[in-house]
């Protein structure tokens, strides 16, 4: 029903067509990997008032397409995990005369895949709707820098011979605040959005329906995925939920333009208008939005103190965003009357090493018999201390590895439920409500934080013996010339030349930058405390790009979505090659001279990627892999998800 009706139904809708009660309804959605559940804005009636917020089922299988320019050698692996063999489901190469590959969903094989995931009744046409809006690698990209800066094209320096679509990413994901007003394209018909869809082979049919494909595979992967969340805000308005306050959860799902800059905070971006995060002179951002645009709300200090506080779910007061009056701004809904209202701030402090300042340190808290919030894992005279802290909770939480987590206190057992947001004993099943809040952080102390900077552990004594002493910054990075006859020169250039041997080195440069090695150095510790006191797996691996990006990723290094991707076969993560003839490929045509990193990174254990993945997939079921491969028994290419897993060391300019 779901795959006849683009993909997706109002959740009241698809009850009336089941003809079922809400409560089976909600065991029937409980299922994960069939169907997401999100919340999306209502579409009043011709005159009527807004429809407020729906609830919306999204048709969602772990089915995927076997794409044959995949690697050899990994077929089978696809073939096991359930996918389907390339055709033109998806309408791709619908003028090929003479396709090679099959055009039958079910075939033998197809069948016994379609079968295992109960899916063998779907026709061609429920087929593919369902394989797109699952599939990322099915559908085009979207420009990022297109929706970056001024101008027609944005920040994209390509323009018009740029491959990637240039329509707006917000219209696609159904947030576009701006409507007709918006600078950037809502029509995937115009010109030249729709030549190059046809040049793909797309059909007409199918290019009409991909603002709701893109939307829906929006909503699956950063949706709230079970009817549970929604069923709970209705029943229970009280209790916090990870969509209602706009927070990021995720490193992995982070939406990173709605996610403050760390390093404005700091004194600059190396990036600056091309940040994809927002700059702001503070680490929370509170707004409201008038229907066309965002607007800063007055007085967000007393809001964000007000905020950080559990036992409030309200502020109060009569100051006005510049020209509208809030009587008052409600935490649960995050709303002010019908206005929506919104907190952006930095990463949470469990994803960045301790040396960055000005991340979020999120609390966690439950509520006792007294109605009093208590912060986990502290201990007063009435409670016992929890075997789990905020910091444990938080980690756990934005993994999002499993719904619910184990521990104790005292003698008793509990279970934390993150989508319910409580925590039951487990003997004697009653239950308490659990929040999440911000520790505040006023004003003074962001501008005194700011001003020291970065929190630099004994002035940097980890830095490399062979460094130039005389060039470490406090903060930036110092380009130092190695003398061609000194050993370090010759070991980067024997490297450099295993696979490039006619070249001519006009110079190598270490990059001495001491705030990204401590957070190299930090890393290192890391993955090696979770390999059992095992070194993680290190290797030096070349970069090639284009000059303009060389000051920005000596700065703040290697970040695929403002540098741009190499590719996205293996996943979407910054690429690394064992040869430097691989990387000569990337390095821009700006001139004859052409510029090429050779980074350390820790490859750590690694996995044969997908173009699908955004971060390493799991390997069991707590720990993630900490790379992807083209190839597990011989890799030469590496994607790099986490950029502290790199230090930029050497820049060659040849």
């Amino acid at each position: 029903i779901l795959c006849a009706n683009g993909g997706c139904l109002e959740q009241g809708e698809l009850q009336q067509l089941l003809r079922l009660t809400t409560d089976q309804l909600g065991l029937l959605l409980r299922d994960a990997q069939r169907f997401t559940l999100v919340r999306r804005p209502g579409e009043a009636a011709a005159g009527a008032a807004a429809a407020g917020v729906v609830a919306v089922v999204v048709a969602t299988s772990p089915v995927r397409l076997f794409a044959p320019q995949r690697p050899a050698g990994c077929a089978g692996r696809f073939l096991r995990e359930g996918a389907l063999r390339y055709s033109d489901v998806v309408a791709f190469h619908q003028a090929w005369k003479e396709c090679k590959f099959i055009h039958n969903f079910h075939s033998d094989h197809n069948l016994c895949v379609l079968k295992q995931y109960g899916l063998e009744h779907f026709n061609s046409d429920e087929l593919r709707q369902l394989l797109l809006q699952n599939d990322p690698s099915l559908l085009p990209e979207v420009c990022l820098h297109y929706n970056k800066g001024d101008g027609p094209y944005g920040s994209c320096t390509y323009k018009k011979i740029c491959t990637k679509l240039h329509i707006c990413q917000y219209f696609l994901r159904g947030q576009c605040r701006f409507g007709s007003s918006c600078k950037r394209s809502h029509d995937l018909l115009k010109s030249e959005c729709y030549e190059k869809l046809e040049r793909q082979g797309m059909s007409s049919n199918i290019i009409e329906k991909l603002p709701t494909i893109y939307r829906n595979m929006y909503d699956i992967n950063n949706g709230n995925s079970n009817a549970r969340d929604i069923e709970d805000t209705k029943s229970s308005p009280c209790k916090e939920r990870k969509h209602s306050s706009g927070q990021a959860s995720s490193t992995a799902n982070y939406d990173d333009l709605e996610q403050i800059c760390l390093y404005h905070l700091y004194r600059s971006c190396g990036f600056k208008d091309k940040c994809i995060r927002t700059h702001f002179y503070l680490p929370y951002r509170w707004q409201i939005y008038d229907g066309n645009t965002w607007k800063d709300l007055k007085n967000m200090e007393e809001i964000e103190k007000a905020y950080c506080d559990p036992s409030n779910t309200r502020f109060n007061n009569d100051v006005a965003a510049s020209d509208s009056v809030l009587s008052c701004i409600c935490f649960v809904n995050m709303c002010c009357g019908f206005a929506k209202v919104r907190r952006l701030s930095t990463a949470s402090s469990v994803t960045k090493p301790p040396h960055f300042i000005l991340t979020t340190k999120w609390i966690w808290y439950w509520k006792d018999e007294y109605g009093l919030w208590q912060e986990y894992g502290k201990q007063n005279h009435s409670h016992a201390a929890a075997t789990v802290s905020s910091d444990d909770l938080e980690k756990a939480y934005i993994t999002k590895g499993s719904p619910k987590l184990n521990f104790k206190a005292g003698r008793h057992e509990y279970e934390l439920d993150f989508g319910a947001m409580i925590q039951k004993n487990i003997c004697y099943k009653t239950e308490r409500k659990i929040c999440r809040r911000p520790k505040f952080v006023p004003q003074t102390e962001v501008e005194n934080t700011r001003a020291r900077g970065f929190k630099h552990t004994e002035d940097f004594k980890g830095i490399p013996a062979h460094w130039d002493k005389s060039a470490v910054p406090e903060l930036g990075f110092k380009l130092i010339e190695l003398d061609s006859s000194s050993e370090e020169y010759k070991k980067v250039k024997v490297d450099f030349q295993r696979t490039m041997p006619k070249t001519v080195i006009k110079r190598i440069c270490r990059v001495q930058n001491p705030s990204l090695w401590e957070l190299y150095q930090w890393q290192k510790e890391q993955m090696q405390k979770c390999n059992g006191g095992k070194a993680a797996d290190e290797r030096f691996l070349f970069h090639g790009t284009s000059k303009k990006y060389i000051d920005a990723i000596c700065h703040q290094n290697f970040d695929w979505r403002i540098c741009g991707l190499h590719g996205t076969v293996y996943g979407k993560g910054s690429y690394f090659a064992r040869d430097a003839s691989y990387s000569n490929n990337y390095c821009g045509e700006e001139s004859c001279t052409k510029t090429m990193f050779q980074a350390r990174v820790l490859v750590g254990e690694f996995t044969v990627g997908n173009s699908s993945y955004v971060r390493p997939p799991l390997k069991d079921k707590q720990n993630f892999y900490d790379s992807c491969v083209n190839c597990s028994s011989n890799p030469s290419i590496f994607v790099i998800f986490e950029k502290q897993q790199i230090y930029p060391e050497y820049l060659i300019e040849y």
